[in-house]
């Protein structure tokens, strides 16, 4: 007894590139069946650290128009502007929140990004923050002199930076810089800045380092044993 499925055998008339002939070969046509796709939507889950709450201090303003936020305080004015995929609330008790506008996977990495940001905004005009570098090596220290940091570590000519507008530099022992500001970005950008001249190496650890940093040593080559 034959099959419920049946495969239906049809002629075609095909050349052959090589013969110049037509030639009937049999082609086994089967039916497809159709699938019908089924779309679904997937939440994304929300950020831990884009859903914490923002606290303003007292003397800290915000000013909102749209996605422009601009926070002004005692040490200075940062703005900052905001994708369209996530949205800040303002509520009582000087409480800001971060939001996503949409449920996609940008708009859940622009969430913790951006509550990560406008904290530092509103702590860097209020606080401010700091970066602490320390030389080690001989011979090697730092000076300011006017508003340049000029650097001595061990090339034949002294190292000239310019300070950037808005970033506070001192120098401690002639050894250890301290770099301030309310902009944690900038003071971050100019201490690596810094530190890219002399990366510390990792056997003698020479170099310019952060105060926090941590060196991973390696053991240098053992003499030929006798």
């Amino acid at each position: 007894m034959a099959s419920s499925s049946v495969i239906s055998f049809q002629t075609s008339n095909l050349r052959s590139a090589f013969l110049g002939e037509r030639s009937g070969i049999c082609v086994p046509s089967i039916p497809v069946t159709r699938f019908n796709l089924v779309r679904k939507v997937v939440e994304c889950k929300e950020s831990r650290i884009g859903k914490q709450p923002i606290q303003v201090p007292s003397n800290v303003t915000i000013s909102l128009e749209g996605q422009d936020l601009k926070v002004k305080g005692p040490l200075g004015e940062l703005a900052l502007t905001y994708p369209r995929e996530v949205k800040l609330d303002r509520e009582d008790g000087g409480i800001l929140r971060v939001r996503k506008a949409v449920e996609t996977r940008r708009a859940n990495q622009m969430h913790g990004l951006f509550r990560t940001l406008t904290d530092n905004m509103v702590v860097g005009v209020s606080k401010g923050f700091e970066k602490r570098l320390q030389l080690i090596g001989v011979g090697y220290r730092a000076m300011l002199e006017g508003k340049d940091l000029v650097l001595s570590l061990g090339f034949s000519h002294p190292v000239r930076m310019a300070i950037p507008e808005g970033i506070q530099v001192k120098v401690e022992e002639n050894t250890r810089i301290v770099v301030s500001g309310y902009d944690k970005c900038a003071i971050g950008q100019f201490a690596a800045s810094i530190r890219k001249w002399r990366p510390p190496e990792p056997y003698k650890g020479k170099g310019v380092k952060y105060a926090d940093e941590v060196v991973r040593r390696k053991e240098g080559k053992a003499g030929k044993k006798k």
